[in-house]
């Protein structure tokens, strides 16, 4: 069966996700995470792309991307994506493939979902009960929108987020309340990207 064609669309938002292969782990110590976003941020300098919010599980990643050049997007993901593989291979000396299949691109349609992408991503940690705190783990965007610590890897700002309040500290309470709220459909789209 033909893969379907991705839509492209300058100026486009894109929730992505890939998993390691078999599920296995992507990240075996917190130096892979590193390496992973050092990778990233070396391909947001190459390409037109801004990442707007992100999440690195043990086993699988997800990233809000704004494709500011749609034909950029499989660029970047294509760059990042063999850098960390040939990286993954050579340190832990593993053959064969080290994501599963190609990424998934979701295109986000409508404004309002991109407060939500951002949510559903970065309470994977949560879901997974890696913690009970998202203010203890690193390896998301959770921090720069909650707590406003400084991220050399996001440069453009969820829009979204910036409507929340007039000043930064406001933002931030409102931002990590919203978060911090469950919401009963989140098990079926982790089922739909096949995550659990």
């Amino acid at each position: 069966m033909p893969r379907r064609p991705r839509i492209l669309v300058d100026g486009g938002y894109y929730h992505i996700l890939s998993r390691g292969n078999d599920r296995r782990k992507l990240f075996r110590y917190r130096q892979d995470y590193r390496i992973f976003l050092k990778v990233i941020k070396a391909y947001l300098k190459k390409f037109k792309v801004a990442l707007v919010n992100y999440c690195l599980m043990p086993n699988h990643i997800h990233l809000l991307i704004q494709a500011q050049e749609a034909d950029d997007l499989p660029k970047f993901m294509q760059g990042v994506l063999q850098v960390y593989a040939s990286y993954f291979r050579k340190r832990y000396h593993s053959t064969g493939f080290v994501f599963q299949n190609r990424y998934k691109s979701l295109f986000i349609d409508k404004d309002s979902y991109l407060m939500e992408c951002a949510r559903y991503i970065e309470r994977n940690p949560l879901r997974a009960k890696i913690t009970s705190n998202l203010s203890e783990y690193p390896f998301s965007s959770f921090l720069f929108y909650a707590k406003g610590k400084d991220n050399d890897i996001i440069i453009t700002k969820n829009p979204l987020y910036l409507d929340l309040a007039q000043t930064d500290t406001e933002r931030q309470e409102r931002y990590k309340e919203y978060v911090l709220q469950e919401r009963p459909y989140e098990h079926i789209v982790d089922q739909a990207f096949k995550v659990t």
